[in-house]
């Protein structure tokens, strides 16, 4: 038994009350506007009390962290919604079920590490430049090359060896 827990429970059943709004937002770290937008595309799921209120479950609190984690890797809330539809219904994810979805993320958490790395050592030398002038612009960009691969600064935001 754990004295120290602040938890409301239902007495008669020991079951943690589904938790507010604001108590989910404070606990994630989430806005609670992001919240209902995550609610509205489908990525969590409440319930209406009789004043119609939000309310919770704990388990929500799982998937907003994987929400959070998720987008800081890239992905957008389409994929994640991909990926959460892979969890299993009818019961309550375990460790299991979300190390399963985040296994495949390794190559794009590299692919991302790759990108920053381009941006760090290309600091100095390309963003003080900006406009691809410098004589040294043209030898790495003959003829403007990176233009076909879209707007901005296509060296650092993606790897041009793929492109080409």
């Amino acid at each position: 038994m754990n004295l120290k827990s602040r938890e409301k429970c239902d007495i008669s059943l020991g079951v943690p009350e589904p938790l507010t709004i604001s108590e989910v937002s404070r606990r994630s770290g989430v806005a609670a506007s992001a919240l209902r937008f995550y609610e509205e595309k489908g990525l969590i799921k409440s319930e209406r009390a009789g004043s119609g209120h939000r309310r919770y479950q704990r388990v929500v609190l799982r998937r907003i962290a994987f929400i959070v984690f998720a987008q800081r890797i890239g992905m957008t809330l389409d994929e994640v919604a991909i990926e959460l539809a892979k969890l299993p219904q009818g019961r309550v994810p375990e460790g299991n079920d979300w190390a399963k979805l985040s296994s495949s993320w390794t190559g794009r958490i590299d692919e991302r590490i790759a990108e920053l790395q381009r941006l760090r050592a290309g600091l100095t030398g390309c963003i003080g430049c900006g406009c691809l002038s410098l004589d040294k612009c043209r030898l790495t960009n003959p003829g403007d090359r990176a233009a076909r691969l879209g707007p901005g600064p296509r060296y650092w935001v993606s790897d041009p060896r793929r492109s080409n």
